[in-house]
């Protein structure tokens, strides 16, 4: 964990430390903390640490244990598909506010933001691709209002645990070509489009780590959802699940 800076002893640096720390791997799923060494490892008192750790157990990061312990949220198949669930239906409704929104210099900034994200996937650093892949998610539902924008970056980091930790810091191609069409049913004004094209690329990264974790799990309400959504904007959400075997596909319908 890095050290802390000037204003440590402040509740929102803590937060933030600890939070990072949860979400980028470096606080393992399932390690449990003492208070005590926690505050001497981070060098602040345990009045930011007690606060600090109650938003994180807010935002379900942390659980609390007897004996003023703390353990990092553990990894489980059902919050995975609870979390793309949310994820997908919120996402695609601040979308399908935003695209009618959209003004030209809206959909120049997006398409800088792919243009900053084929520059850095060129050069396979992840770090820096992870920047304008979140401001490009950002940029998407940015219409929508801070509402959406504040749940939707608590979201989209919550998801991107899940994602490094089991496709670790790898680029997808996949992921390039979701982002590229999805842009330009925005720039075509067809929000509906957009929005099924946009819950297909969500849903695929959560299908890809159930067939990870477990290639038997059912995510029967992840399915519903992107039924749902298919539903109301007219076009399918199928997503092509990882192939299991070479010459063998499997197909998760949504409709």
């Amino acid at each position: 964990m890095a050290e802390a800076a000037p204003a440590r002893q402040s509740v929102e640096h803590v937060h933030r430390m600890i939070r990072e720390a949860i979400l980028d791997g470096s606080l393992a799923p399932g390690e449990a903390m003492s208070q005590v060494a926690l505050a001497d490892e981070l060098g602040v008192s345990r009045t930011p640490l007690r606060e600090a750790l109650r938003m994180l157990q807010s935002e379900g990061l942390i659980e609390s244990e007897p004996n003023r312990r703390v353990r990092v949220a553990p990894l489980s198949l059902e919050d995975v598909e609870e979390l793309a669930s949310i994820r997908i239906s919120l996402e695609v409704t601040a979308l399908r506010l935003s695209v009618p929104l959209m003004t030209p210099e809206d959909l120049g900034q997006l398409e800088g933001y792919m243009a900053e994200m084929a520059h850095h996937a060129a050069d396979d650093d992840y770090g820096r691709w992870y920047i304008p892949h979140q401001a490009f998610h950002r940029a998407l539902t940015a219409r929508a209002g801070n509402r959406f924008d504040t749940l939707l970056s608590q979201l989209f980091e919550h998801a991107e645990r899940y994602r490094r930790l089991h496709f670790g810091r790898a680029l997808s191609k996949q992921a390039t070509v979701d982002h590229r069409d999805v842009l330009d049913a925005c720039k075509a004004g067809d929000r509906d489009l957009a929005a099924a094209r946009l819950a297909r690329h969500l849903a695929r990264t959560a299908f890809g780590i159930f067939e990870l974790m477990d290639p038997d799990y059912e995510p029967s309400k992840l399915r519903q959802v992107l039924k749902d959504v298919s539903a109301t904007v007219g076009h399918d959400t199928d997503v092509e699940a990882p192939m299991r075997k070479p010459g063998a596909r499997r197909k998760t319908k949504a409709a």
